[in-house]
């Protein structure tokens, strides 16, 4: 499944390509990419067409386009195309000369620009993502509701449940650290808790434990205040190089706005490298070798060295 830095390269991809055209037409060839949409695809369409796409904004992995119809844009808009990229979805930008994908759910044209596709491509293989028109709704701190290149203190309503995640410019260490130690879990679950922190997933919740030093069970109501900063920082210092590789590509579908893939599964130092010596002890003259562990139906990478078991985890 795409991961933040994965959705953030398709963010900045239809920034540069999407934002500022207006939908001249919209083919919805599979119903069930639109499900999400309960008044069905007359009104998806009737809600699209005309319309011109103001930005492109995310909060963790979720994915929205602001829309406003008209000629002079008064008012801040009041609804977005919202994104679900699901297992497999992708947000693909092509000419019309280029053939339709085996598995395209959903064709936005748009409007005229020199040297850029027509075409939005929503593809999708295994039909778990979709694309819906969703009301924007205020923030509840009154700041810009998620990463975007014109801010608004709007989101989408869908995504309003969940916090903010480490690149956002607005995301509070302090709110994140009183709620992290009030629960009584494990670290790695407090990660992936998307009502505490969004956008962290399981590959880079793992790696950002190994450049921590941490063990993914060690509870939470005994992390200092520097440990969470630093477990935070590798966070978003993990994610950052993953941006700036195109994100991780284990699975052929996931390709960003473009069609590229991202290789940053080759800078992995715990997540999927069961077996493999652990990089780190190695260069101290260390031998030790990554384990792999069933955590919530899901696997947890560590170096059993440098990420020691605690005395009393929280599985």
């Amino acid at each position: 499944m795409p991961e933040l830095p994965e959705v953030e390269v398709v963010r900045r991809g239809l920034v540069n390509w999407a934002r500022g055209r207006t939908i001249t037409a919209v083919d919805v060839l599979d119903e069930r990419s639109i499900r999400r949409h309960a008044l069905g695809p007359e009104d998806f369409t009737g809600n699209l067409v005309g319309a011109t796409v103001m930005d492109v904004v995310r909060r963790g992995k979720f994915l929205w386009m602001p829309l406003q119809e008209g000629a002079d844009f008064a008012g801040p808009p009041a609804v977005a195309l919202m994104a679900h990229l699901g297992m497999s979805g992708q947000l693909l930008m092509q000419d019309d000369s280029v053939p339709d994908e085996k598995h395209l759910r959903v064709r936005l044209r748009l409007s005229t620009r020199d040297g850029t596709p027509e075409q939005l491509r929503f593809v999708d293989q295994r039909i778990f993502g979709g694309l819906f028109v969703t009301s924007l709704v205020p923030t509840d701190d009154g700041a810009p509701g998620g990463l975007a290149e014109s801010p608004l203190p709007l989101i989408a309503e869908e995504a309003s449940h969940i916090a903010r995640d480490p690149l956002d410019p607005a995301f509070s260490f302090e709110l994140f650290y009183r709620r992290l130690r009030k629960r009584k879990t494990g670290l790695k679950r407090a990660l992936l808790d998307q009502g505490l922190v969004s956008g962290i997933g399981n590959i880079y919740a793992d790696e950002a434990l190994w450049r921590a030093k941490l063990h993914y069970a060690r509870p939470t109501d005994t992390l200092r205040r520097k440990e969470a900063e630093k477990v935070l920082g590798c966070a978003r210092d993990v994610m950052l190089d993953a941006l700036a590789a195109g994100g991780t590509s284990f699975d052929s579908l996931y390709v960003n706005v473009n069609g590229a893939s991202g290789y940053f599964e080759r800078s992995l130092n715990a997540y999927g490298r069961e077996g493999q010596p652990c990089g780190r002890c190695a260069t101290e003259g260390i031998t030790s070798i990554i384990r792999r562990e069933q955590f919530m139906n899901r696997s947890s990478y560590t170096c059993p060295v440098c990420q020691p078991k605690p005395r009393r985890g929280r599985w």
